[in-house]
């Protein structure tokens, strides 16, 4: 019973079993291939049942944080347009954005019937890692009511199985280090498995025709990554339209990139390679994160390049590249060949590391996407289940969150009347009894007022249990 968790995990235990031939999967005829469907069952699994496990996850965090950053406030104001709360909420509706497009364009593949099998582990390792980050900073947003247990809390579950989905299908330790570089590094390659293969048959033809195409690839490659880094990918193509071409063009230059630092690190580390886990991790990280930002740019052109979803493109964009920027320096650096590993860095990054995280005023537009009614909380929350206002947990946060938006031109004219001068500073609902009194807002507004701090306070209250219920709670 991993971590509590309904998650069926153990041993088979038999004595004297004895499987008849007739129940082998696909038939004697696939006797012995049960490794190969063993792995195309993972190649689709893994970019399906955790991929949705965290990609559920990461938009519960969305919808709770905004929510909760509109309804919960600290002298006077929502805590979500304070700028610590801000920081932690821009990495949330960033993944929501990019894991739900990454989600969309790998399960099309499948679709068609692809087994994508380095898609899918990137999918896996990489989505779980997601939804561990959210889930980590909407723990930190919640603060007090993150950590009571009780039917009030939303998270605490997410958070705990969060290890689940992070050690099955294949560890992320595993599938970044290993799996993710070391099934694609050769099966990928147009000619490295020619080149094999040719030695293995003592085919002298074919091998010096692979090499040769080899040695040109190589020589191709590292001229386009050398021009592309020194002129910022500009004299790659742009596509779709003035906002998405740098990121287009950013996306070109760090592919040529990959494609020369994965070529050094086979040539200078050969077959050490598969035990330098930390730079073939490296090199995965580059393909994931590409990947990831292929994902964000296809769903915007996709879904007719909103307006509405450029702070989020840009920032799930930005940050990836970012990521690239660094998994490709630290190859760099190293490399047991020094020599080999400050040429690459001269022809990847003959700039220096100009690629930057999101900045703050980026993350705060994308962190107010979540915060209030806005239509992009919902859609960045459209594969969740809201449950209605009667249930203990994001039924009444939503209630409350309804409430309070429909309270905001109410508390609008009590703040004009503040800055005015014709109110005085009170807090809480004790300046909108002044309010009435002196005549600036009526009775009706006053009981929008009313109901909308009843339904704050409801709202993040935490559990609290007698001893036998408590004791109970416990089981």
């Amino acid at each position: 019973q991993p971590i509590g968790e309904a998650f069926a995990n153990g041993p088979l235990v038999g004595r004297d079993v004895v499987v008849d031939a007739s129940q082998i999967l696909g038939g004697m005829e696939r006797a012995g291939q049960g490794w190969k469907m063993l792995m195309e069952s993972l190649a689709a699994g893994r970019s399906i049942s955790l991929p949705a496990l965290s990609i559920g996850a990461v938009q519960l965090a969305a919808r709770v944080v905004g929510a909760y950053g509109t309804v919960r406030e600290q002298f006077d104001t929502p805590i979500g347009r304070f700028e610590g709360v801000e920081e932690l909420m821009a990495p949330i509706a960033g993944h929501a954005y990019f894991m739900t497009a990454a989600r969309d364009l790998t399960c099309g593949a499948l679709d068609q019937g692809e087994h994508p099998a380095v898609i899918s582990a990137i999918m896996k390792a990489y989505l779980t890692q997601g939804m561990r980050e959210c889930i980590n900073h909407a723990m930190d947003i919640r603060a007090g009511a993150a950590i009571q247990r009780g039917p009030r809390n939303i998270l605490a579950r997410a958070y705990q199985a969060v290890p689940i989905g992070i050690t099955v299908e294949g560890s992320n330790v595993l599938t970044r280090s290993m799996i993710i570089y070391g099934q694609g590094a050769i099966r990928c390659h147009p000619f490295i498995q020619d080149e094999i293969d040719a030695v293995a048959a003592g085919d002298l033809e074919k091998f010096d025709r692979s090499l040769f195409g080899h040695l040109n690839l190589i020589g191709r490659n590292a001229a386009r990554a050398w021009i592309l880094g020194l002129t910022g990918g500009r004299l790659a193509s742009g596509h779709v339209n003035a906002f998405a071409a740098p990121y287009f063009r950013s996306l070109s230059r760090f592919s040529a990139a990959f494609a020369c630092a994965s070529e050094v690190a086979m040539l200078t580390l050969g077959g050490k390679l598969k035990r330098r886990e930390k730079i073939s991790g490296r090199l995965a990280d580059c393909l994931a994160w590409m990947y990831l930002a292929s994902a964000t740019l296809k769903r915007y052109a996709d879904e007719w390049q909103k307006d509405d979803d450029r702070a989020l493109v840009a920032w799930s964009c930005e940050y990836a590249l970012y990521r690239v920027q660094q998994a490709l320096d630290g190859i760099c650096q190293n490399l047991d060949n020094r020599v080999a590993g400050r040429l690459l860095r001269w022809i990847v990054l003959p700039l220096g590391l100009r690629q930057r995280l999101p900045d703050d005023q980026l993350g705060s537009q994308a962190a107010r996407t979540l915060l209030g009614d806005h239509d992009d909380r919902a859609r960045l929350t459209a594969d969740i289940f809201v449950p209605g206002p009667d249930e203990a947990g994001l039924g009444r946060l939503e209630e409350a969150l309804d409430r309070a938006v429909a309270a905001i031109h109410v508390e609008t004219k009590l703040r004009d009347a503040v800055r005015a001068g014709t109110l005085d500073r009170a807090p809480g609902l004790a300046l909108a009894e002044n309010g009435l009194a002196s005549g600036i807002i009526n009775a009706e507004e006053f009981e929008i007022l009313a109901d909308a701090d009843d339904a704050r306070s409801e709202a993040i209250q935490v559990d609290s249990f007698t001893p036998n219920q408590y004791r109970q709670l416990k089981g």
